[in-house]
């Protein structure tokens, strides 16, 4: 379709004005800060070759019909929802008009490590304020969101906002779809399908009691919760003594078993539930144990205070700190540590935050945040200002290059050498990337490069809609938008973009993406909402485009795969972290097998820890960096 009717008027569409995409629907920029959300048709090439989900967006479609000619009025300003209705042909609705939200983060973020550590928990309690009453005064209007989760609920500032406003329930119209995180397990039941995908094969779940305000209520409790410590009600791995109880990761909260299961292994990056009051610990274990259910009680949010203990610098929402009873972390002075086969030097811990490190030119390269200054390895101070979780930051030998929206500077030291318009994905992420010897970047859709007398031109991309990353020797990137996706190779110091790349096509909504190289490959990794399920997927790409193999599995199922970050490259080797150490795979006939585990790194890594192979002092190894700390692990 290439264009649609609002007000009789018509809106041509094009892959240069689509800003984003979900398993239902493409959105368009239209101008005026307005956004157009259009329906998949059952043609979608995003549909291609999947019946039920086909038949589903027929369906879908059909319903609209009626279903947005009588959405109700009166819902509070922090929804999304329908302005004007779109037609194609004149007389049948294909999407609808909404307000267009920019520079915002989807919720989800809040929840991964790397950046949640970086906001400050008052803030996050504030933005729960603010959803918790545009979940309160929609219930009053009598419309259930049904389908809630962490993707449909964008964060500006401390004010939440709330999207997909067209699978709201109410009247006579039921909200069908859910997401197995968040939907209410009183709700579901396993059947014995099983949707398998290559080696994928996860357990198929059915609703079979529709939504309600308090499986909303429960979705709000399960994204509160992740926001604050970084892991779900039912994330960690499962390791029963009695084998005999073993259940599929996807079907723990059939069995509620939660992360406060003993037998549960709680993961390293995340946060103890330890930190959090008393009164809201008990709501949680009552909620996702025992089935208890209630509007989600405003005065907890509104009665906690988050602090910073003034002994050992942990920060909790306590009367006494709970790390106190421990050993204070500030107060650990570790060097040097043997355990087995491993041996780990610390070489750098920081009370702030490590932003992002390299390894170029035989030594790592780091970027540092400590008291409101930014900094490099050797503690050269870069710029002076409170730290900004909107930045992006990249390093390229002794230039550190730091990014905001559409801009992108370049310094030298503490010193500005260029300021670069840069096109954003998804209007937030600006989008260039650095290896040892130069700095990449798009701009109206040019892919360049740096060079000492003008920028050199690589190839022609798609604006505010591409991705890509560069190693030392090529790169890798792909767009998508409405009908269209792309993948290509490029050269990091040719011309030209090889865009036959055929990697499988990124169904449904794209949550996270990344790409670690080697010499004669990379591999690519995606984080996409499909069906109900977040599902990882890793490619094997070499050099030339061609595709070496795929692998997939849900998120935080405990496997390789279960984090699509946290990994590095070398030869036809990748190694991985985990909770339980590193993890060596290869690529064998089309398939990526695990050929070794360093059991004895399990003390130096968590599922979360960004490595880097290289050398310290003459020795091989693999570099760990955390949050506060690397640590250099040399492996007999």
């Amino acid at each position: 379709m290439a264009y649609v009717y609002v007000d009789g008027q018509r809106i041509d569409l094009s892959p240069s004005k689509a800003i984003g995409k979900g398993g239902e629907a493409d959105i368009y920029d239209i101008g005026n800060s307005l956004a157009l959300k259009l329906f998949k048709t059952p043609d979608h090439p995003d549909l291609v070759g999947q019946p039920n989900e086909q038949m589903s967006a027929q369906m879908r479609l059909e319903i609209h019909q009626t279903k947005l000619k009588e959405f109700p009025c009166g819902l509070p300003n922090k929804i999304i929802q329908p302005i004007k209705l779109a037609y194609f042909p004149k007389n049948h609705i294909a999407g609808y008009v909404m307000k267009l939200l920019r520079g915002a983060e989807l919720i989800t973020h809040y929840s991964e490590p790397s950046f949640g550590r970086t906001v400050a928990k008052d803030d996050v309690r504030d933005i729960f304020l603010d959803l918790h009453q545009t979940v309160s005064l929609s219930h009053q209007e009598k419309v259930v969101f049904g389908d809630f989760n962490d993707l449909n609920v964008l964060v500006k500032g401390t004010d939440a906002f709330v999207l997909d406003a067209d699978s709201f329930q109410f009247g006579k119209y039921f909200c069908s779809t859910f997401t197995t995180k968040f939907i209410d397990p009183l709700n579901i039941r396993a059947t014995t399908i099983q949707e398998k995908n290559d080696n994928l094969n996860i357990g198929s779940f059915i609703m079979y009691k529709p939504h309600s305000e308090m499986s909303d209520w429960y979705a709000f409790a399960v994204m509160l919760m992740q926001s604050f410590l970084f892991v779900d009600p039912y994330g960690g791995v499962f390791k029963p003594k009695n084998k005999m109880k073993m259940v599929n990761h996807s079907e723990r909260p059939l069995h509620r078993i939660t992360v406060f299961n003993p037998e549960v292994k709680y993961p390293k990056p995340a946060i103890h539930y330890s930190v959090l009051p008393d009164e809201l610990l008990d709501l949680f274990q009552k909620m996702f144990e025992r089935d208890y259910r209630t509007i989600f009680p405003r005065g907890i949010l509104e009665n906690m205070r988050w602090t910073v203990c003034s002994n050992c610098g942990g920060i909790h929402a306590r009367g006494s700190c709970p790390f106190c009873k421990f050993a204070a972390p500030a107060a650990v002075k570790e060097v040097i540590v043997v355990r087995g086969q491993v041996t780990a030097t610390t070489i750098f811990q920081t009370k702030g935050h490590i932003l992002f490190a390299a390894f170029q030119n035989g030594k790592m390269n780091w970027l540092y945040h400590e008291n409101n200054k930014y900094k490099r390895e050797d503690g050269s101070v870069v710029i002076s200002s409170p730290l900004d979780n909107t930045m992006r930051y990249r390093i390229s030998n002794q230039k550190t290059i730091i990014g905001k929206g559409g801009q992108m500077v370049v310094l030298d030291g503490s010193q500005v050498v260029e300021k670069i318009s840069v096109d954003t994905y998804g209007g937030l992420l600006p989008m260039f990337d650095a290896n040892e010897s130069n700095f990449y970047w798009s701009t109206l859709g040019s892919l360049k490069k740096d060079s000492p007398l003008a920028p050199e031109y690589i190839g022609e991309t798609l604006a505010d809609q591409t991705l890509f990353w560069v190693g030392s020797h090529f790169g890798f990137g792909f767009y998508r938008a409405g009908e269209v996706q792309i993948a290509f190779i490029f050269n990091t110091n040719g011309r030209g973009l090889n865009d036959n790349v055929k990697i499988p096509r990124i169904q449904g909504q794209l949550v996270d993406s990344t790409c670690v190289f080697a010499k004669e490959r990379c591999w690519f990794f995606t984080s996409t909402k499909e069906k109900t399920r977040i599902i990882n997927t890793c490619s094997v790409i070499k050099a030339d485009g061609s595709i070496e193999a795929t692998s997939q599995c849900e998120a935080g199922d405990g496997s390789w795969l279960s984090q699509i970050r946290g990994k590095c490259a070398v030869g036809n080797f990748l190694f991985t972290s985990t909770d339980d150490g590193l993890i060596r795979l290869e690529v064998k006939n089309g398939q990526i097998e695990a050929v070794r585990e360093f059991p004895d790194t399990e003390p130096f890594v968590d599922a979360n820890s960004n490595l880097f192979l290289g050398q310290l002092s003459g020795n091989g190894g693999v570099f760990v960096v955390n949050d506060k700390v690397i640590k250099f692990l040399q492996i007999k």
